[in-house]
């Protein structure tokens, strides 16, 4: 835990709040697909990432879902934030993207560590600002995007995320992140296809242009 503590957060905190977090911090760890917060569940604790993705989910009153953003290493995620300050229960749903390794924080130590420490409340902050962007970029890209945009941006995303351009997905799982049917998946991604951005594979996808 104190190697990857260090290499993700110790040019940004400094050693004595370094030791603070390795004390109390608990690691933790999921598989990829597995739910790590589910809508509706009290925040106990804050989670920082030390491995490994995450994709933050939303979901309308009928259960279909939204992506909102992605968290890599040494992130941690805005809407817990809040949640952990604010003692209401969860509005997203946070799910591994690939194996994860997190360290959580009890929430307790958030609000004395924000008088302490600068460098951790510069952290919040920051965090606060990237989900905040990266929120701004999910609605222009439902608002302005047109579907096979939308498309490509989600996978050259995951690809990303995963640090990897084959990806192992299904065209149901890429409807459900995208809020759409499966047969406009299958015909964009064909499309896609025939402009050499990606290539179709029986149980992957490829994407050639990142």
């Amino acid at each position: 835990m104190n190697n990857d503590l260090t290499i993700n957060f110790g040019y940004l905190f400094e050693e004595d709040l370094i030791n603070e977090i390795n004390k109390i911090g608990v690691s933790k760890t999921f598989s990829s697909n597995t739910t790590i917060i589910e809508f509706g569940d009290y925040i106990k604790s804050m989670p920082l990432l030390l491995t490994g993705a995450i994709k933050i989910i939303r979901e309308d009153e009928k259960g279909e879902e939204l992506i909102l953003y992605y968290l890599e290493k040494g992130d941690t995620c805005a809407m817990t934030l809040s949640c952990c300050m604010g003692q209401t229960k969860s509005k997203i749903r946070a799910v591994a993207e690939t194996d994860v390794t997190l360290l959580m924080l009890p929430k307790e130590n958030m609000a004395k560590w924000l008088g302490t420490y600068k460098t951790w409340q510069a952290f919040i902050l920051q965090s606060y600002h990237n989900r905040m962007d990266e929120l701004l970029e999910a609605v222009d890209t439902i608002a302005f995007l047109k579907m096979d945009e939308r498309l490509f941006k989600y996978l050259k995303d995951k690809a990303m995320v995963n640090n990897n351009d084959e990806l192992s997905t299904t065209h149901k799982q890429i409807s459900e992140d995208l809020h759409t049917s499966r047969v406009v998946v299958s015909r964009l991604l064909k499309k896609l296809e025939n402009e050499k951005k990606i290539k179709l594979f029986r149980n992957s996808i490829k994407v050639l242009e990142l």
